[in-house]
């Protein structure tokens, strides 16, 4: 955590974020771009994080995604929030029909097995990440979904 990580927090709490959404990953991208990699939003707001690559489901091209990250022990934990929005993110789906995944966090590279958990593992993993970014409530209430969590494991 960060100085900045409370505003980070309260930014993300807002009502009205999901429809900026673009604007942001498109700043997000453009702050990678021009820090070479080095640098993103969430790094910025001092909140761990993975760029996660996955071959694209329909056309096989990887496709890589800034995500919040919860390290737990030595495994990473990441939700398909999307800040609420009705319908999960494009990379969920994508996870989903690929057996391993890339990562990069912390400016290493790690091949990652992925597993999607359900009831009472799902419940665990949802208390941890909450503790670091207490948001995903807010997300939650927000769709009619059962916002999907991900234990990545390194190969």
């Amino acid at each position: 955590m960060g100085l900045l990580t409370p505003v980070a927090i309260k930014i993300g709490s807002l009502s009205w974020m999901p429809k900026l959404l673009p604007q942001v990953v498109w700043t997000d991208n453009l702050v990678h771009r021009v820090t070479k990699n080095r640098y993103g939003i969430l790094d910025i707001a001092g909140l761990p994080n993975v760029v996660l690559t996955v071959p694209g489901r329909k056309s096989g091209i990887p496709r890589s995604t800034n995500l919040l990250t919860v390290p737990d022990g030595d495994e990473w934990l990441i939700a398909g929030s999307y800040f609420g929005a009705p319908k999960p993110p494009i990379w969920v789906a994508n996870l989903r029909a690929a057996d391993t995944a890339k990562i990069r966090y912390r400016r290493q590279d790690y091949t990652v097995t992925w597993r999607e958990m359900v009831g009472e593992e799902r419940d665990r993993a949802w208390e941890t990440m909450r503790a670091l970014w207490p948001n995903f409530d807010k997300y939650a209430e927000r769709t009619d979904r059962v916002i999907p969590v991900f234990r990545l494991t390194a190969v």
